[in-house]
């Protein structure tokens, strides 16, 4: 999709060449995986509710930034490679393909179990539902967004990025070469004026905001899109990199950032509509977070161990975060009543534990029989062995 540049351009480090799979990443997808839980367990349990700790809670909703930035960086990597010579983007076939078989296969199987084995979800399924949720509609059609599913809305925004990422490297595929140190700026500007999407009044029918659409949420796939560039960038950038590569620093920011959105600044607690303002500065306040977590794991000393992250434990939950994200909803709705829990009625820890607990090898099975074959199946169609910066965006791109 991208041009092989023969520019001369600054060498890169071998460091960055080579350094294919960031094992800290993976461990990364799996904390933003338990936030979403999180800030899902908080509602329901009515945590959300309580004074300041409540809105702290609430706010882990940020680990969507997270996600969204990982994908940003993971996909377009490849792109900013092409676009200094150092090897090709992936065909369209490829690209699509892979995604669709990192993507689908586990999703369809949370749709169908949930609209065929949840009371309160089989109960109002009707063909609307089904089609819209199957397709990943659910973000523009109105009231299919169904007990134990609703988080898909982001899944929906990922894919939406996921058709929209060819389109977005076939704009900037003139800047290559030395020109390549002009793509940052075109990405930051490309997250600046989508801030003001929510500004503008976009029709739509009752009980769909598009706010929830793709545009609104491009700064945070942007930011893993600059970090792609910016890891890519050596001498020019060297300076910058120590800056942004510092984790002590960056963790700081995002903390900062983190605790800013959790104020009336990022918008109000719960289900109520924010105004324009708030969802604006909530994105912003999302994509520093985003780009401050991940800028130390993409930039900094490659000899900073990130041990946590890198643990075993951390890898696992990397590992099945997909699953953790697909199935923890359904699960939660299934501890309330088997567990003889009223909903909003407390007991955060105690049903946190839970879905935890009972997510956990649900998330395992969905990686070793469906995830994990299907990303095989994928990468036995290919004649040639794929490079390994297209085996980590397989692995870990997915929300």
């Amino acid at each position: 999709m991208i041009a092989t540049s023969t520019t001369s351009v600054a060498p890169v480090p071998e460091s960055v060449r080579t350094r294919a799979f960031l094992p800290a990443l993976e461990g990364m997808r799996g904390m933003a995986a338990l936030g979403v839980m999180l800030t899902h367990v908080a509602f329901q349990t009515g945590a959300a509710g309580t004074p300041v700790i409540g809105r702290v809670l609430g706010r882990f909703d940020m680990a969507v930034a997270v996600f969204f930035a990982l994908s940003g960086f993971l996909l377009w990597r490849p792109h900013a490679a092409a676009a200094r010579g150092l090897g090709r983007a992936p065909s369209l076939g490829y690209y699509l393909r892979h995604r669709a078989a990192r993507i689908l296969p586990a999703y369809w199987a949370v749709v169908c179990a949930v609209l065929i084995l949840l009371p309160s979800a089989a109960g109002t399924a009707g063909l609307r539902v089904w089609v819209s949720n199957l397709a990943l509609l659910q973000v523009f059609v109105p009231l299919t967004l169904t007990d134990g599913l609703t988080q898909m809305w982001s899944l929906s925004v990922e894919v939406a990025f996921y058709l929209v990422l060819p389109l977005l490297a076939f704009a900037v595929m003139w800047l290559r070469g030395n020109a390549a140190r002009l793509r940052v700026p075109v990405l930051l500007g490309l997250a600046a004026v989508s801030l003001s999407w929510n500004f503008i009044p976009v029709p739509t029918p009752d009980a769909i905001h598009s706010d929830n659409w793709l545009p609104g949420y491009l700064p945070w796939f942007a930011m893993g899109m600059v970090l792609a560039e910016l890891s890519f960038n050596s001498e020019r950038l060297s300076r910058w990199r120590r800056l942004v590569g510092n984790q002590w620093l960056m963790w700081a920011v995002a903390l900062t950032a983190f605790l800013v959105s959790s104020t009336d600044i990022g918008g109000p607690g719960g289900l109520t509509h924010a105004e324009p303002w708030q969802y604006a500065a909530k994105v912003a306040l999302g994509a520093i977070i985003g780009f401050a977590l991940l800028a130390p794991l993409v930039l900094g000393d490659t000899g900073r161990p990130h041990r946590w992250l890198k643990s075993r434990v951390a890898a696992t939950l990397g590992r099945w975060s997909y699953g953790l994200f697909l199935w923890h909803l359904a699960v939660l709705w299934v501890v309330f009543p088997v567990f003889g829990i009223v909903p909003f009625s407390g007991d955060f820890v105690y049903v946190l534990v839970l879905t935890f607990v009972l997510s956990l090898p649900v998330a395992a099975a969905s990686y070793a029989l469906i995830e994990e074959p299907m990303r095989q199946w994928a990468r036995g169609r290919d004649r040639a062995k794929p490079k390994p910066e297209i085996e980590e965006e397989d692995r870990l791109a997915a929300p």
